[in-house]
């Protein structure tokens, strides 16, 4: 394969070099940067090239920790001397101001270091798709593009940290090389490279295991016995470490003579090159744009103190990595009784496989098979494609539509998913990927012996040696070698469970005093209770109750009254309340359960108090407790408290978004106030705290509706539509309205039902489903009215003014916008009069009213800057330069479009990245640039495409192909743009776009 094939100029390198010492090369010779800030601006612009720079970075580059007051001045000299130079020199380069710094744009095959990354990107997907060798010759290419360590020479100590994670790129690289040309047998020729190597990189445990295996197969094991001593010898001297499992086992096989041959490249290979090495494929492809891929890394931490049968983990290794004969998804079932730490293994292994086994990420979810509300499987598809970077606006209503949505985002993927707690069959098998090279881990308590192809794990209590390294772990070696007869007999004591010892162990290490003979006599004393230590759950009570009697009682109450709780994390403010106690800190009125081990801390919050989560076991053991030991009443008073924090939280979350409380209802339960600095804290990013407490929130509005707090209910589901329109949690909307408008309904409160049915309105209308939408809010219109309610009619009003502009009827639209605005004027709710605003607004657009309609986007501008609602101005901003493109005015309005575009980038909205794309494309089409026009249209098509929004992705092409017609040069390339939107226009029934598409194409 040659360098043009793979990208790179046959005879010329890129005309700028980052890997080794900075070099620049003009269009005629090399280029002299001048030493210090001008060099150390353009390097580090030249490592994030086509991305925005920031000015202080820059200015902590030159000057780190003291920078002059001049320091931002005397970049922009640098800067602008930088642009003279590259300029003078006829480089393919510009550089562009873009707040908040610079953007150094250029093609990536200019920079080598970008030309090093995609190489190897390219090399892994020919490598995952079948094609190694191919995959050797690109990783070649990219190692040739070096010359030395990253920037040489080059004195900057946060540029040194950017350049050091190159030349660790640059090592995996050389690693995956030597991977796969061992996998294709060529181990002898390798020998020589990889002791060199070794010999350069003495401490890189994968280069002396890949020498270890290619002298082995070269038929010189007692040689790769010695490169492994010598590894053990150097790592001792200058760590005091041991070498890795990975080294280890190699090592055992090699002295075994029990180490395969090579196992080959992975997928089959492929008999032609990918279509990207193609000349055609280079010729007609358009640009490269930048992508949205997301790599979920959901997994729970990893236990520091587990314990297992190493010959279990290389079964379930085995089981799950699999080999290139498998044709289906690994698929492990780890079942067992409760407390045999089934998922403490699921999550151990992902963690040990992550790296090599699954690099393009893990999925993770808690089914909830134990609990009374089990995760639906359709909740679970929609929350993996939301991690794998799917808006949840296109993601599809129906299970079967999800599940194979998710099968192919996973199909080119190694990813591993974690299925903890499943409740059936039924639930796990919509979750299956169908690629092969994806593998799934499920734990359940249930023995799933219907699901086809699974490799069963039935786990049973440990053994007495791992029962006792478990103890040994958590209170000490000491302690167990010193008092080792007392340790075996509290390990048979408590059944050798896990869950059951590391509870007494907690106990123990909390009071170093004590004796382990003294907790062997405890356990004694309660006869009945070492009676069901060997009998199914009881075993779980029994253990449980130790620790139990031995709390505080407001200790013992407090874990009474979090039972009550059903998200799956609990934020320690939820301590305070359940306990009527506003201390600043209520984490620590949690700390003396996470001293028993009653309570887990999984995460610390923004506040610095922790998160907590129960074990299953302990919540049920705990609510045993609250119906025993707590009045009714004082249930009663501990969940509205409960409740009341949730919505006091969501409440303040909604009016730090729109800039006040606006756009929604509220009712008049009792709310209660975490401490103020907590709150504060908490809400700092209110979008991310709704998206942290997603589970919580919704799970507060059904329990709320199911203890008959219906007030709540309904009340915290519509605030909840601030994160749930936003981040298009559809279904979450949907089962949330529902299930407050079941309780409302049963209650008789009109107000609830009106409120919950307009919301339900605005759902349908997202949803495109007019008529329901227009059912719908005109019952909700019906009951504001009778109740006198303004904020509600307007809400209504807006909504059906809305369908009536959608459906082609403005005049009715702008009669209904008018009532609206009245409403909404009697509620001083000055956001929803911008919202109606900028909607009217376009109407007026669409007849020409462009006077009217620059007024009253004016105002709504005005508003929303004035109450700092981001969302509402961006929608507003991108009618005004819409506007701006109708009058002429093109420069502007592609300032307004980019202004808008990071609004939307910067919020995470996709979608709308793709409309202003396109806005922009329409803009630079206008003008008379094409090239610029093309580049946009091709971002669009990608970022639409990307996350399987084909219909907007559809659109972008047609556009770009109205871009090309008459061209005959893009012929070629305009018929590979339209046929598959032809596909997809008269799937979805466009048939206006579809007629467009046809006579582009030439057909009829």
């Amino acid at each position: 394969m040659t360098e043009k094939v793979l990208g790179l100029p046959e005879t010329s390198a890129p005309p700028f070099r980052v890997l080794g010492p900075l070099q620049v090369r003009g269009s005629e010779e090399p280029l002299r940067v001048p030493p210090g800030r001008q060099e150390v601006i353009l390097a580090a612009l030249l490592l994030e090239s086509n991305r925005v720079v920031s000015t202080h970075y820059l200015v902590d580059l030159i000057w780190q920790d003291d920078p002059p007051e001049t320091a931002r001045t005397q970049v922009q000299i640098c800067v602008s001397r930088l642009r003279k130079l590259l300029a003078d020199a006829d480089c393919e380069v510009s550089i562009t101001t873009r707040p908040p710094g610079y953007v150094l744009n250029t093609d990536a095959v200019n920079v080598d270091s970008a030309l090093f990354t995609e190489q190897v990107t390219r090399a892994r997907r020919l490598r995952d798709q079948g094609a190694p060798e191919q995959a050797v010759e690109r990783l070649k290419a990219a190692m040739r593009l070096w010359q030395g360590d990253c920037l040489t020479g080059m004195d900057s100590g946060p540029l040194a940290n950017r350049a050091r994670q190159l030349n660790e790129e640059r090592l995996a690289a050389l690693e995956l090389r030597m991977r796969i040309e061992l996998e294709l047998g060529r181990h002898d020729r390798l020998v020589g490279e990889l002791q060199m190597l070794t010999h350069e990189h003495p401490l890189r445990e994968r280069l002396r295991g890949q020498l270890m295996q290619a002298l082995y197969w070269s038929g010189r094991q007692a040689e790769a016995l010695d490169v492994f001593q010598a590894g053990r010898v150097l790592l001792d001297e200058e760590l005091g470490l041991e070498p890795g499992r990975e080294l280890k086992d190699l090592q055992s096989a090699i002295l075994a003579g029990e180490l395969p041959p090579p196992a080959g490249p992975g997928p089959a290979a492929r008999t032609q090159a990918e279509p990207e090495d193609s000349a055609e494929g280079a010729a007609t492809a358009p640009p490269t744009a930048e992508r949205h891929d997301e790599i979920p890394h959901q997994m729970p931490a990893t236990t520091a103190d587990f314990v297992a049968d190493p010959g279990r983990l290389a079964e379930l290794e085995r089981a799950l990595t699999g080999g290139p004969g498998r044709h289906t998804a690994g698929l492990v079932a780890i079942t067992g009784k409760p407390g045999t730490g089934k998922s403490t293994l699921a999550v151990h292994m992902a963690h040990m496989l992550a790296e090599t086994g699954f690099p393009d990420g893990q999925l993770y979810c808690d089914l909830r098979g134990t609990t009374g509300a089990p995760a639906t499987s359709a909740e679970v598809l929609g929350r993996f494609l939301r991690a794998l970077g799917i808006p949840g606006q296109l993601i599809p209503e129906s299970l079967d539509e999800r599940a194979e949505m998710y099968r192919t985002r996973l199909a080119s993927r190694r990813v591993l998913v974690v299925l903890d707690d499943a409740l059936s069959e039924g639930q796990v098998r919509p979750l299956l990927p169908g690629s092969r090279d994806c593998a799934v881990l499920v734990t359940s308590r249930a023995r799933l012996t219907a699901l086809p192809g699974a490799h069963r794990v039935e786990l049973d209590v440990l053994e007495e040696d791992r029962a006792l390294e478990l103890l040994s772990r958590i209170i000490g070696e000491d302690r167990v070698r010193d008092e080792a007869v007392a340790a075996e007999a509290l390990v048979r004591t408590v059944g050798r469970l896990p869950l059951a010892l590391r509870i007494v162990a907690a106990r123990l290490a909390a009071r170093p005093h004590w004796t382990l003979a003294s907790m062997v006599h405890r356990l004694a004393n309660e006869r009945h209770r070492l009676d069901e230590l060997t009998h199914g759950e009881m075993t779980m009570r029994a253990s449980l109750s130790l620790t139990y009697d031995g709390l505080a009682a407001a200790d013992a109450r407090l874990l009474r009254l979090l039972s009550m709780a059903q998200a799956p994390t609990l934020p320690s403010w939820l301590a305070g309340a359940l306990l009527d106690d506003d201390r600043p800190f209520p984490s620590d009125l949690m700390e003396p359960l996470v001293d028993v081990q009653m309570l887990d801390v999984v995460g610390v919050e923004t506040t610095g108090g922790y998160r907590y989560r129960f074990h299953e076991i302990i919540r049920v053991y705990a609510r045993e407790q609250l119906a025993a030991q707590e009045t009714p009443e004082d249930r009663e008073a501990a969940l509205v408290r409960m409740a009341g924090g949730w919505m006091h939280l969501a409440e303040q979350a909604h009016r730090k978004v729109y800039g006040g409380d606006y756009t929604v209802l509220h009712g008049t339960a009792p709310r209660w106030e975490p401490p103020v600095v907590g709150t504060d804290q908490l809400l700092a990013d209110p979008m991310a705290w709704l998206d942290a407490e997603q589970g919580a929130l919704c799970g507060m509005v059904e329990q709320a509706a199911d203890e008959g707090l219906h007030d709540v209910s309904w009340d915290l589901a519509t605030t909840l539509v601030t994160l749930f329109e936003v981040r298009g949690h559809y279904d979450l909307w949907e089962q949330t309205h529902l299930k407050a408008l079941g309780a409302v309904r049963k209650a008789g409160n009109l107000r609830g039902a009106a409120a919950v049915q307009a919301s339900l309105g605005s759902l349908y209308m997202s949803r495109n489903q007019f008529d329901r939408a227009r059912q719908t809010l005109g019952s909700a219109l019906d009951i504001f009215e009778t109740l006198e309610e303004p904020e509600g009619r307007a809400l209504c009003r807006r909504d059906l003014a809305l369908i009536a502009r959608t459906s082609g009827d403005d005049d009715g639209a702008l009669e209904l916008y008018g009532r609206s605005l009245a409403d909404f004027d009697r509620a001083d709710d000055v956001v929803g009069r911008a919202i109606v605003l900028t909607q009217s607004a376009h109407i007026r657009m669409r007849r020409g009213d462009r006077a009217a309609a620059q007024t009253q986007l004016d105002e709504a501008l005005a508003i929303y800057e004035g109450v700092g609602y981001t969302g509402g101005r961006a929608r507003t901003l991108r009618r005004v330069g819409q506007l701006l493109l109708e009058r002429g005015d093109h420069d502007q309005a592609v300032l307004t479009f980019t202004e808008v575009l990071e609004l939307c980038h910067d919020s995470g909205d996709v979608i709308g990245e793709g409309h202003l794309l396109r806005d922009l494309g329409h803009a630079f089409t206008l003008m008379g640039r094409p090239e610029r026009a093309r580049s946009f249209y091709d971002r669009a098509i990608a970022t639409r495409e990307h996350i399987m929004d084909f219909s907007g992705g559809a659109l972008a092409r047609l556009d770009l192909a109205r871009l090309l017609e008459g061209d005959a040069a893009e012929a070629a390339g305009s018929r590979e743009l339209l046929l598959p939107a032809v596909d997809v226009f008269r799937d979805r029934g466009m048939a206006r776009e579809l007629t467009e598409a046809k006579r582009l194409l030439g057909v009829g």
